[in-house]
C-alpha cells in the first residue's frame, strides 16, 4: 500500500507535493492561537516528520541527497525522542540544526533539478515555489537558533520552546522575505539586523535571478522547438 503511494510520486510531480507539503507545515503553526501548548508541540513535530517524509520521497530520484537528508531525518527523530524520554530541553537546539540542515539540502537538491536539467515544465515552476518557502523556512529556523542563544534578538518574539514561536518566526521571516516589514516583530541586536536585511536582500534577488532564469530557459525551450519544426 505505501509503495503504490510513494510510486505516485515521480519526477513529473513531485514538486507539486514537496510544495504542499510546506504550505501544510506553514499553516500548523498557526495552531497555537486555537490549541494548548503542550498539543501543539506534538503537532508541529508530526507535521514537520510528514513534511520530513514527503521531501524525501519527492527527492528519492537525487540519490546523493536523499542518502543525506535520511541520514538527518533519522538523527532529528533520535533527538526527539530523546528529549522527549529523557527531558532534556536543551535537545531542541539540535533539532532545529538538524531542521535547518534538512531543508538546507533539500534547496539544494531542487535548485540543481530545476536550473540545470532538463527542460522547464510546470512541475518545475511549482518547485521555484518551493525554493521560495524554503528559504522562509530556513531563515526563520535561523531565527528560532539566534532566539535561543541571545534572547533579546527581537520585539515581539521572546525566548520559549521552538514550537511556541515557530509561527511568529515563519510570520517574520515571510514579511522580512517579501520586503513588506509590517513593523510588529522588530530586530533589535545587531546580529537579528544583519540577518533580517540579508533575507530581504536575498528575497529580492531570488526573484531577479530565479524566476527570470525559469522565463529565459522557458523562451529559449519555445524558440529551439519552433525552429526545429
Amino acid at each position: 500500500m505505501l509503495s503504490k503511494k510513494a510510486q505516485r510520486i515521480n519526477n513529473q510531480n513531485n514538486f507539486f507535493y514537496l510544495t504542499l507539503a510546506l504550505v501544510f507545515l506553514l499553516i500548523s503553526a498557526s495552531l497555537d492561537k486555537v490549541i494548548t501548548s503542550g498539543f501543539l508541540q506534538y503537532i508541529l513535530e508530526v507535521f514537520t516528520f510528514i513534511t520530513f517524509g514527503i521531501c524525501l520521497l519527492s527527492l528519492r530520484f537525487d540519490k546523493n541527497w536523499f542518502r543525506f537528508l535520511l541520514l538527518l531525518v533519522v538523527a532529528w527523530l533520535i533527538a526527539v525522542i530523546t528529549r522527549t524520554v529523557l527531558g532534556i530541553e536543551e535537545i531542541e537546539i539540535i533539532m532545529l540544526l538538524l531542521m535547518f540542515t534538512f531543508f538546507y539540502g533539500t534547496f539544494c537538491s531542487i535548485m540543481r533539478q530545476i536550473l540545470f536539467t532538463g527542460s522547464i515544465t510546470a512541475n518545475k515552476i511549482i518547485g521555484s515555489m518551493a525554493l521560495f518557502l524554503l528559504l522562509g523556512l530556513m531563515w526563520a529556523i535561523g531565527y528560532l537558533i539566534l532566539i535561543h542563544f541571545l534572547p533579546g534578538s527581537f520585539q515581539g518574539i521572546n525566548k520559549g520552546p521552538w514550537h511556541e514561536n515557530f509561527a511568529d518566526a515563519a510570520y517574520f521571516s515571510f514579511v522580512t522575505l517579501t520586503t513588506l516589514g509590517y513593523g510588529d516583530i522588530l530586530p533589535i541586536l545587531p546580529i537579528a539586523k544583519v540577518l533580517a536585511y540579508l533575507e530581504a536582500i536575498v528575497g529580492v534577488f531570488y526573484m531577479a535571478i530565479v524566476v527570470s532564469s525559469l522565463v529565459s530557459s522557458s523562451r529559449e525551450q519555445y524558440f529551439i522547438e519552433h525552429v526545429d519544426d
